[in-house]
């Protein structure tokens, strides 16, 4: 992009072999010669600006970098044609990815010119009004009006005049001359960036657990584990009480005692004499 700042103009006039100065309306432009060109009139200059960030978010043709002063900026529709040099690869909007740092350089340069425009006409004096204009009849036989400058001096057939030594029939070759200095301004941008860095390595100290995929088995049911009998206890506990023993003893005490009795009757019925 280039800008460019005017000064005021500066004419001047060639006054060798007849030439005539004019500055020329704007009707005649379609019967005037126009050539431009432009010439360094001094050193250029540069100026470096350099921008920093991280992307953040990437959809589409937008994203969003942080710079370094924390700030977020919103980059929206970026043409697929803007590049970012990464590892010596040019990638667009759609190949960046978050976590990429991205570096901008902006390279202004500014250098002095001058731009020198020359318009000529050539035509036969069919009116002049000194010292203000001329009427010039051109090839094609139309006539058009120039505006004379301030002070001008023509050379004609030799001679050096001003617009009062202009007569009617008098063939002019009229030029002007405009230089005008100018500051001329181009601007270039590169774009580099790096890869986010890798995740961090494991600590080889630490040990790792691999899921290992394997094919799905039938469940297996295991048998339930039979608890082994306990040992029968080798004393009656304490809290068992001697009253059933006593009331068993009572028992066969009484039972022996009634077989004694029913023993003595029955013997002594055997022993008695019959009558």
């Amino acid at each position: 992009m280039k800008s460019i700042k005017l000064s005021s103009v500066v004419s001047r006039g060639l006054l060798a072999g007849g030439a005539l100065c004019l500055s020329f309306s704007l009707s005649t432009l379609a019967q005037v010669e126009s050539t431009t060109k432009e010439s360094t009139a001094g050193a250029a200059t540069s100026t470096v600006k350099v921008e920093r960030g991280t992307v953040v978010y990437v959809s589409g043709n937008s994203c969003v970098i942080k710079a370094e002063d924390g700030t977020l900026r919103h980059f929206d529709n970026v043409p697929d044609s803007v590049t970012v040099t990464v590892d010596g690869k040019q990638l667009n909007i759609h190949q960046i990815q978050p976590g990429m740092t991205i570096e901008r350089q902006t390279i202004t340069t500014t250098t002095p010119k001058v731009i020198t425009t020359v318009k000529t006409v050539t035509g036969t004096v069919w009116f002049v009004s000194p010292p203000n204009s001329v009427i010039l009849t051109m090839a094609n036989g139309q006539n058009q009006k120039f505006t004379i400058p301030k002070g001008q001096k023509f050379t004609v057939d030799g001679r050096e005049t001003d617009a009062f030594g202009l007569k009617k029939g008098m063939k002019v070759d009229a030029q002007q001359i405009i230089e005008v200095p100018a500051m001329v301004v181009a601007r270039e941008m590169k774009r580099t960036g790096t890869m986010p860095p890798p995740p961090p390595a494991p600590n080889p100290e630490v040990a790792i657990l691999i899921l290992v995929p394997t094919k799905a088995e039938a469940p297996v049911e295991q048998a339930a584990a039979t608890p082994e009998p306990e040992a029968a206890p080798t004393q009656l506990p304490k809290t068992a009480s001697e009253l059933p023993l006593i009331g068993l003893i009572g028992m066969l005490c009484c039972t022996a005692s009634l077989v004694a009795m029913a023993i003595r009757g029955a013997a002594s019925r055997l022993l008695t004499p019959r009558s």
